[in-house]
């Protein structure tokens, strides 16, 4: 069974395959930058070789990038006073001045979250809608846009596992795992306007992670750092902070997407 000790080497593992280094960079007191290499076995959703991303776990920032840029990242990362400047804003201007000669600028910034076991595992529901245990078998209606952050619709294979829940014989709210590698599950949540902070949120995320962890399999969850409900949402569900990351990517790839929102 897991306990918060094996989630997190589960996390680093996984990170470490991602960012082209040993897990045991992420627990030491010196950063580190990688040559970033693909992997078949990367989180499914990232397109490797990254041109520039660094991760913290909180001990230091592990780096990894295009070989070109591996001395001004190993410049940037050291110029700052502790992990958590490289991702501050005055930082990442910096970082962007490195980045302006691969015509490309900071993309991705998130947080990631790792379940807390014993908080999980003691979360009590406070909720009336039913809840329902979903399979892919299941999902075929439900790639609509009011659940397009349980469900992707691009990749719709990688949807696993769900829990919905229901205000008699209607769907309010549904929590989504992706398969995004072989040993952790990202999961979404979506909940309709008019039946939103009535903990419908969190107890499917709840219900959703003790699924995952009961096959062995540890949840994630991701939020912007902008999206105060969404990390509130983690929180409640039993989630604590696991990672740090930002992602660059080419001017061209950020303004398609700017142009699309």
């Amino acid at each position: 069974m897991l306990n918060n000790k094996r989630v997190l080497e589960i996390a680093q593992e996984q990170s470490a395959i991602d960012c082209s280094c040993a897990a045991s960079d992420f627990t030491s007191p010196v950063s580190s930058v990688h040559e970033s290499l693909p992997s078949p076995n990367a989180r499914r959703y990232l397109a490797l070789p990254h041109l520039c991303d660094l991760v913290s776990y909180g001990s230091n920032v592990v780096a990894c990038c295009a070989p070109e840029l591996i001395p001004g990242v190993e410049r940037f990362i050291s110029s700052m006073s502790c992990p958590a400047r490289c991702f501050e804003t005055p930082g990442l201007y910096a970082l962007n001045d490195l980045l302006a000669p691969c015509d490309a600028r900071v993309c991705f910034m998130a947080e990631y979250f790792l379940p807390d076991v014993d908080r999980v595992r003691a979360f009590r529901p406070d909720c009336a809608c039913r809840l329902r245990l979903l399979g892919p078998e299941d999902f075929a209606p439900l790639y609509l846009p009011q659940w397009s952050n349980a469900l992707g619709l691009a990749h719709p294979e990688r949807d696993v596992l769900g829990v919905g829940a229901y205000d008699g014989d209607r769907l309010v709210g549904l929590a989504g795992c992706s398969a995004d590698c072989e040993t952790m599950w990202q999961i979404g949540i979506d909940v309709l306007p008019e039946y939103r902070r009535r903990g419908i949120a969190s107890q499917l995320t709840n219900r959703l992670a003790r699924e995952c962890l009961e096959r062995d399999i540890v949840p994630f969850y991701c939020a912007a750092w902008s999206n105060i409900r969404s990390v509130r949402n983690a929180l409640r569900a039993g989630f604590k902070p696991g990672w740090a990351e930002i992602t660059a990517k080419p001017n061209a790839f950020i303004e398609e997407m700017t142009a699309r929102r």
